[in-house]
């Protein structure tokens, strides 16, 4: 049973997600950001995640709060999925071309959360989005799930092309290292025996 359900409530955001990883892709996603919502989808579809997040934020003073939060309270739940970690591919990786637009994102499910981005976008904003939160998002959600995690531009002008190539690669990617190895027996892909 791969599935995780996570509460998360603060003064600024009250968030409800639920995923599971052996799921088909389907999605149900109202954070109130609606770029946000669109890039969720991705990681879910692409990703063959189950995903649902319900969002209540401090929208009136950005969508900082909100994006953060989903990111942590999603990352939970993944770690939450994953229990020990036993049996799981670990490592996923993907170059995701997107028009003229190329990414490459990379991850391990360690145990070690940490973020590494290369993401120098075109423009400041796509619609009323702040791009300066996709890394926010991404870092609380790899420090959340125990995840290291890079990802890097390495071209591309459209902005939203840009944004949506690195969330299309995390599903992707994800989709890669939560996966059943066969070959493992359910064992923890680390000679330490732990992760």
């Amino acid at each position: 049973m791969r599935r995780a359900q996570v509460e998360r409530g603060t003064g600024e955001t009250r968030i409800a997600l639920t995923l599971d990883l052996d799921g088909a892709g389907r999605w149900e996603i109202e954070t109130g950001v609606g770029f946000f919502d669109h890039m969720l989808s991705h990681v879910a579809a692409h990703g063959l995640i189950d995903l649902t997040v319900r969002a209540d934020g401090d929208l009136h003073v950005d969508a900082h709060h909100t994006v953060e939060d989903v990111g942590i309270a999603l990352g939970t739940a993944l770690k939450q999925a994953l229990g020990d970690r036993g049996g799981i591919t670990r490592y996923g990786q993907s170059l995701l071309p997107m028009d003229e637009t190329l990414a490459l994102v990379a991850l391990d499910f360690s145990n070690r959360g940490l973020f590494v981005g290369d993401l120098s976008f075109s423009g400041e904003r796509v619609g009323e989005f702040d791009v300066e939160l996709v890394p926010e998002f991404l870092s609380a959600l790899a420090r959340s799930a125990g995840m290291t995690l890079h990802a890097r531009l390495l071209c591309g002008e459209n902005t939203h092309h840009q944004i949506e190539a690195v969330f299309k690669g995390l599903g992707r990617a994800l989709r890669q290292a939560v996966a059943p190895d066969v070959r493992r027996a359910g064992s923890v892909p680390s000679t330490k025996g732990v992760l």
